[in-house]
């Protein structure tokens, strides 16, 4: 097989075994959001890692205790965000984004609570990554991670 260049820009690793999960339409889905968000050279690398080890994550980085559905660590800290419309303007060519950690199994109880896939809560959660790897923060931002992120649901087809 050969390599290309966007073959190694968006990467899916699954390092868990706790949830059975087809790694192909994730990668497919990360593929449309990069191409949405004008991304397509940019780097990004995901791993689905299990409870203990994103506990182990959210402990160490966050100060949290316990397993959490998505952590995302940038490879550049941005002041503000890029608007959706100039994200391409605002990156180097073949920029590496970052990495996110993603818990299948957090990520199933949440879907379960919430009335969801579990196929629809990791692509929810692969956008919500993306985004905080471009900048966007819920916790401090005032509601503006939260609006970007319903229109790109809507625009993906995501509750």
């Amino acid at each position: 097989m050969i390599v290309t260049k966007r073959d190694r820009a968006a990467v899916i690793e699954n390092r868990q075994r706790a949830v059975r999960l087809a790694r192909r339409p994730l990668e497919m889905f990360l593929r449309r959001v990069q191409d949405e968000l004008g991304l397509q050279e940019a780097g990004v690398t995901i791993c689905l890692v299990s409870d203990a080890e994103i506990a182990r994550m959210n402990e160490t980085f966050r100060k949290k205790k316990g397993p959490t559905d998505v952590l995302s660590f940038p490879a550049v800290a941005r002041r503000r965000p890029p608007r959706l419309r100039r994200i391409a303007d605002k990156l180097k060519a073949g920029e590496y984004l970052g990495d996110i950690a993603i818990s299948p199994a957090t990520a199933r109880r949440y879907a379960r609570q919430n009335g969801r896939k579990l196929s629809s809560e990791l692509r929810v959660l692969i956008l919500h990554g993306v985004l905080h790897l471009l900048g966007y923060d819920h916790e401090t931002d005032r509601g503006e991670m939260d609006r970007v992120e319903r229109k790109l649901r809507k625009r993906f087809g995501l509750a």
